[in-house]
């Protein structure tokens, strides 16, 4: 089942006397629970793509669908209603509020929909259970690594239960070790609770943790055949 559609996207910006088109007609489907990661040079696109499956920005021309709905013709509140039901967001730089714990980081998004106290707790315990946090979920952001704090940051992200989780270089503050927990986890999640992953990172190995590897080149994405093994 498809759950990400762009049919003909484009996306221009101006700047100064120049115009810049980093996206060019770009159609591409992603099917549910796919984990598809997206390369390319530094100021290509890759966020501006993001940023358009999100719901942030809109298209100049083109449509984009997510789950069957069309993003693209939703008003401003309507995407940020459908934004806090179905989409989760992780961050380069985690983006937790120093002054909440672990818990109350990763319990913020559900304050947003309607659910009861108790699913909400649940909702908590199980996303940092997931992340294998939940010996640090009153721990606030100062008292853990930064591994630790992306972690969070994934908590949060899946906490909803979204339909889909894009990720803009969710490696790219971390060490080397840390960097590969992290990969392992976005593999472990992607497998085991069927999220569809759509992830931007510079790094090709990185990309490689993905089943389907897309690189943005001159406002054209091209298919890769490299992937990780599913």
């Amino acid at each position: 089942m498809v759950i990400v559609e762009l049919q003909r996207v484009t996306k221009s910006f101006r700047k100064g006397d120049e115009i810049i088109t980093p996206l060019d007609d770009v159609s591409i489907s992603i099917q549910e629970g796919e984990f598809v990661s997206l390369m390319g040079p530094s100021g290509t696109g890759k966020s501006t793509l993001l940023n358009l499956v999100s719901g942030i920005d809109r298209p100049d021309t083109g449509s984009i669908h997510v789950d069957g709905t069309e993003i693209t013709k939703l008003t401003r509140a309507q995407l940020s209603d459908w934004r806090a039901a179905n989409l989760g967001y992780i961050f380069q730089t985690h983006n937790l509020i120093p002054v909440l714990t672990a818990y109350e980081n990763v319990e913020l998004p559900t304050l947003l929909l309607k659910l009861s106290a108790s699913e909400r707790r649940r909702r908590v315990e199980l996303a940092l259970e997931a992340v294998g946090l939940n010996d640090r979920s009153n721990h606030y952001p100062r008292q853990l690594s930064g591994g630790q704090e992306q972690r969070v940051g994934i908590a949060r992200a899946i906490v909803a239960h979204p339909k889909i989780v894009v990720a803009d270089e969710p490696t790219g503050s971390l060490d080397f070790e840390t960097s590969l927990q992290v990969q392992t986890l976005l593999q472990r999640l992607n497998k085991e609770l069927n999220i569809t992953m759509l992830l931007v990172t510079h790094d090709a190995k990185v990309a490689s943790i993905a089943g389907r590897r897309l690189v943005l080149d001159r406002g054209k994405l091209l298919e890769s055949t490299l992937g990780a093994e599913r």
